[in-house]
This record gives C-alpha cells, sequence and structure tokens, in this order.
C-alpha cells in the first residue's frame, strides 16, 4: 500500500472539503511522514501494534505529551479517511488511548523572594531623589505589585480597577471577573496605604485626575496595559537580584495563592479569592497542600525522625 500516495490524497481532501489552512496542512504533512518513515512499510499498511511501537518510540525520545498526543490525532484521522474511501476495512487507531498530559505545576515565588521584590518597590517610591516622570512611574508601580500580591487578581481585573477602590479604606472590595462574576477581595494595610500615596499623586496629573481607572493611560482601553505592567514588573525584579525570566504579573498571583496555602489557608477559600469558577483549576497547588501535611507530621507527629 503506497502511503506517499495515500497521505497525499488525505491531504487534498482536508483542504478541498474541509478548507484547511496551510498551517494546517503542512503539520499533518510532518506529522504522518514522520509516522510513516518510523513505521515499517510505512503508515497505511500499519496495525494498532505498529502505531502503538511508534507513539512509544517518540515518547522515549523525548517529546512532550501535547506533541504525542498531536500526533496521534493527525493519524487518526488518516485513518478514518482511509476508511471512509473504503481503502482500509477497519481503523488500527479505535483501541489507541491518548498520552495522558500532565499539568505543569505553576511557576512561583518563595515568600522571601516576594518580600524582596515588595520591599525594592517601596524603596524605589519612597526614592526623593527621582525625577518627577520616574517618582511617578515607581509609584504606580509599588501600588500595583502591593495590590496584586494582596489580591491575587488576574492582571486585566489589577490594571483596569476603579479609582473608588482606592477612594474608600475598606479592607475589602468587590471586583467583576470572568464571565461577569463579583468576587470579593481582601486588601492589607501596606496595599491601602500604596495605593493612596499613588492616588495622591496621580491626583496632580491633569490627563489622570477624571479618569475612572485607578492606572490610567493614554491608551484605548484607558488604562495601564498589561505587557507595561508586565515590562516595568521584570525590570523591578531584575533591581532586586531576581531573575526577571521568572518573574510576570501571573507568576505574582501564584505566590499569593500558594503562600496563603503553605500557611494554613483552606483550599476552597483560595478558589473564591482567585475567581476560579471550578475547584478543580485551584486543585493544580495540592502540591503545596501535600508539602505542608508533610511538613505537619514530621514535626508533630511523636514518632517522627
Amino acid at each position: 500500500m503506497n502511503s506517499a500516495a495515500r497521505i497525499e490524497a488525505f491531504l487534498e481532501m482536508m483542504s478541498a472539503e474541509r478548507g484547511a489552512a496551510e498551517n494546517t496542512l503542512s503539520s499533518y504533512r510532518r506529522d504522518l511522514e514522520d509516522a510513516s518513515s518510523g513505521i515499517d512499510g510505512g503508515l497505511a499498511g500499519a496495525v494498532a501494534a505498529d502505531i502503538r511501537a511508534y507513539l512509544d518510540d517518540i515518547a522515549a525520545r523525548g517529546f512532550a505529551s501535547t506533541s504525542q498526543a498531536r500526533k496521534l490525532s493527525a493519524i487518526r484521522q488518516f485513518f478514518k479517511f482511509l476508511y471512509s474511501e473504503g481503502l482500509r476495512t477497519d481503523d488500527p487507531t479505535g483501541t489507541l488511548d491518548s498520552p495522558k498530559k500532565g499539568r505543569p505545576l505553576p511557576k512561583t515565588m518563595s515568600e522571601a523572594e516576594t518580600g524582596r521584590l515588595i520591599d525594592r518597590a517601596a524603596q524605589e517610591a519612597g526614592d526623593a531623589g527621582l525625577g518627577y516622570a520616574d517618582s511617578l512611574a515607581a509609584l504606580r508601580l509599588h501600588a500595583l505589585v502591593e495590590v496584586l500580591y494582596a489580591t491575587g487578581l488576574r492582571v486585566s481585573e489589577l490594571v483596569g480597577l476603579p479609582v473608588t477602590v482606592a477612594q474608600r479604606d475598606d479592607r475589602f472590595f468587590m471586583v467583576r471577573g470572568k464571565g461577569d462574576k463579583e468576587r470579593m477581595v481582601p486588601l492589607s494595610a501596606k496595599a491601602r496605604v500604596a495605593m493612596k500615596t499613588w492616588l495622591a499623586a496621580r491626583a496632580k496629573v491633569p490627563a489622570f485626575a477624571d479618569s475612572p481607572f485607578l492606572f490610567p493611560a493614554a491608551s484605548d482601553s484607558g488604562y495601564l496595559s498589561r505587557q507595561v505592567f508586565a515590562r516595568d514588573l521584570k525590570g523591578l525584579a531584575a533591581r532586586a537580584g531576581i531573575a526577571s525570566a521568572k518573574i510576570s504579573p501571573h507568576v505574582l498571583r501564584h505566590a499569593f495563592a500558594s503562600h496563603l496555602l503553605q500557611n494554613g489557608a483552606d483550599l476552597r477559600a483560595v478558589q473564591q479569592l482567585l475567581g476560579h469558577a471550578d475547584i478543580s483549576t485551584t486543585q493544580i497547588y495540592t502540591h503545596v497542600l501535600e508539602e505542608r501535611l508533610v511538613r505537619l507530621v514530621n514535626d508533630h507527629h511523636p514518632l517522627a525522625d
């Protein structure tokens, strides 16, 4: 059975009948030709054991589970085509399981690193030697970092905060998150002070004074872009002696959740604070709970070493 010809026929069908984009066709071609070259006798005549052996081989070669799953998906599509066209009387992929996709643990920061980052932001915000523009930027960055670590907000929620959040002195405020759902989030005393200091500086900027946003900017949205904040945060990390590659607003959100759990918070409470609709999303942090339980046993069990 001529595998190369069968692959070409499959790609023609994907283009003509399904309108597959050029990039999609190229991806299918690469995956199918790689499989065909890795199977004795070619792909078109392969049986289930041949395909399983090929998948085992690419796993051993270090391909990620996502790449393995993509390749298997292409092979499945190919054999469905052969079966529907009467070129095969069976589909050898029917009994094959998809590779398990491991969920990567979120990147986070230690409490010491987070403390260093926030201390550096506070130090720069209080630096009387800075020029006007640099001082304004430092005050804004300090407020952003304090609020993010105090609340665990998504970066889109943070940069779009209304100015009314800083005008009150409440320990909690309501934020509208994904799915237009509202949730209550806490504000630490330090975060409230940093916001009020920024608010006082912001009020002296004529272009910002009437903005409904806490962190206004000359952008289409009217508030600071996520990209600008992410860039400023990386710069702050570098100045605090932390590798900027490991820092992002999302990493600081993960630090908020991880540090709460490490210090005894309940997983359900963290789910509500993060605005996760489903507890399964929050369960990426179960490794933190496991570490805490091990520490608890080792520290308090009478027979622990």
